[in-house]
């Protein structure tokens, strides 16, 4: 009995970077727009699941930007713990929240001119 809880434990711990997860990021990358990615999005995720990825990424952009993590937590809602941890990630991580941002901030600016040329 107690062996069978422990295969359940390590089937759990499996490493997140497998075929599975792959397949996911693949589905993702032939979405077209946001209105597709919603679409997906909303179909994947519970609503507390996408409310609280979003309040991570808010996270992530705020600590981009040197707010406080009281700040933080009084806007997302996201405990300090939990602020801390993607502070982690930010500074110290694979480098995908400052490639998301990154391309974000150049995504936003080529917007703004494009913007400022039009007027």
């Amino acid at each position: 009995m107690n062996r069978n809880k422990n295969l359940k434990k390590i089937r759990k711990i499996e490493n997140w970077d497998n075929q599975k997860t792959e397949n996911l990021i693949k589905a993702i990358l032939t979405l077209e727009n946001v209105s597709e990615v919603k679409k997906y999005f909303r179909d994947l995720f519970t609503e507390k699941e996408l409310i609280e990825l979003g309040n991570r990424w808010e996270a992530a952009q705020m600590l981009d930007k040197k707010t406080s993590y009281l700040q933080i937590e009084q806007e997302t809602g996201l405990s300090s713990t939990t602020i801390a941890r993607i502070s982690k990630w930010l500074n110290k991580g694979t480098g995908g929240y400052k490639l998301a941002l990154k391309k974000l901030n150049l995504h936003h600016s080529n917007s703004t001119q494009i913007k400022r040329g039009l007027s």
